[in-house]
């Protein structure tokens, strides 16, 4: 059961990271796309008012050790709860065992996992680019 929650926290923790980099991505580009943009920035763009920069930026330590410790957990040894590793092997001891409907169960478990290592990757990437993007902010701190 708490891996239940851990996976959940995690996927809504996710969540929210990845809507915030396309809050960020798609003002961006909007910004780009304007026809007549000024040459100072605008007071909002320095506050960040209404996307959620500051309180990201805020977050960004806490959800990167989170990232971490999940793509940690993952990639662990066979010993390691929630590892792959140790999902493999309850998948062949089932097989062994005979219990189809188990090892195809612990299968499409052992599918997930894998899938959510390059997510996982990927939104560490995205949130190092975050993390760099708020150390460029005069107001990221406040």
């Amino acid at each position: 059961m708490p891996n239940r929650t851990r996976t959940r926290n995690i996927a809504l923790a996710s969540v929210a990271a990845g809507t915030a980099l396309l809050g960020i991505a798609g003002t961006a580009v909007a910004a780009d796309n304007t026809p007549a943009a000024p040459s100072k920035p605008s007071a909002t763009a320095k506050t960040h008012a209404g996307d959620g920069a500051r309180a990201l930026c805020k977050r960004a330590p806490k959800i990167e050790k989170r990232l971490h410790r999940a793509l940690a957990r993952l990639q662990g040894k066979a010993t390691a709860r929630g590892s792959i590793a140790r999902l493999e092997k309850r998948v062949e001891k089932a097989k062994a065992a005979g219990h189809t409907e188990i090892a195809t169960f612990l299968n499409h478990k052992l599918a997930h996992r894998r899938s959510l290592v390059p997510t996982l990757q990927q939104r560490e990437k995205d949130l190092a680019k975050v993390a760099t993007w708020c150390r460029t902010q005069t107001n990221a701190a406040s």
